[in-house]
Order: structure tokens, then C-alpha cells, then sequence
């Protein structure tokens, strides 16, 4: 019989998320704090990078930035959609018009974080989607 940490290991795989966001001390938090909860996250620094990652790297959960440089989010859901990914998305967001949320709804983020948001809220809203 192996050790508390082998049986846990053994038991459940580690989820991968990736954060894409261009502030970084915003996706610093986001990652410490989803880290400290057991997850696998990664990042990247806007929506180029953050779409070259999703279309060549496999995901369970993706959070997204509305408002990016080069690539905005919903410039990458629509970009990501002919890849027909089965990865939940949450966007994060500052615009809360329904017409916004709504689009991209529509191009695959299911899930919205207002911004600002607390990292309870986050985790809680994390922990939902990919632990039910």
C-alpha cells in the first residue's frame, strides 16, 4: 500500500486551465490562486498567444479576457469555434451588456466572471464547472 500522496495521484488527474488575460498581475492572481487549489493552470498574455495555445494544447476549463489587444476574447471564441473544442469557457469580463454576453454565449463561453471579482468567486465558479 503506497502513501497518502501516491493514492491521490493515482486517483485523480490534475485538470489543466488556461488563463489568458493581458493584465498580468490580474492573471498572476488567477493563476496563484487556482494553483493553491490543485489545478494545472497556464497562461498567456493575449488573445494571439492564448489562441495558438487552444488550437495545439488540450484543456479542461479556459478563462478568457473580454477586452484584449491583437486578439479580443470573443475574436478568439470565434476563431476557436471551427475546432469544435468540448472545453468550458468562462469569460471574464467588464462590459456586462447582455448583447455582449449573449455573442458569446453563442460562440461558446458559457460562463461569465464580472469584473472585479473576489478569488472565492472564481474558485467557487471553477470547482462547479469541472468538479460538478
Amino acid at each position: 500500500m503506497g502513501n497518502a500522496g501516491e493514492e491521490f495521484d493515482g486517483s485523480m488527474e490534475t485538470k489543466r486551465i488556461l488563463v489568458v488575460d493581458d493584465e498580468g498581475i490580474l492573471r498572476m492572481l488567477i493563476m496563484d490562486t487556482l494553483e493553491f487549489e490543485g489545478y494545472a493552470v497556464e497562461e498567456a498574455e493575449d488573445g494571439e498567444e492564448g489562441f495558438e495555445r487552444i488550437a495545439n494544447e488540450p484543456y479542461d476549463l479556459i478563462i478568457l479576457d473580454y477586452m484584449m489587444p491583437h486578439l479580443t476574447g470573443m475574436e478568439v471564441l470565434e476563431k476557436i469555434q471551427p475546432l469544435q473544442l468540448e472545453v468550458p469557457i468562462i469569460m471574464l469580463t467588464a462590459k456586462a451588456q447582455q448583447q455582449d454576453r449573449d455573442m458569446a454565449h453563442q460562440f461558446g463561453a458559457k460562463y461569465f466572471m464580472p469584473k472585479p471579482f473576489s478569488p472565492s468567486e472564481l474558485v467557487a465558479l471553477v470547482n462547479e464547472i469541472l468538479n460538478g
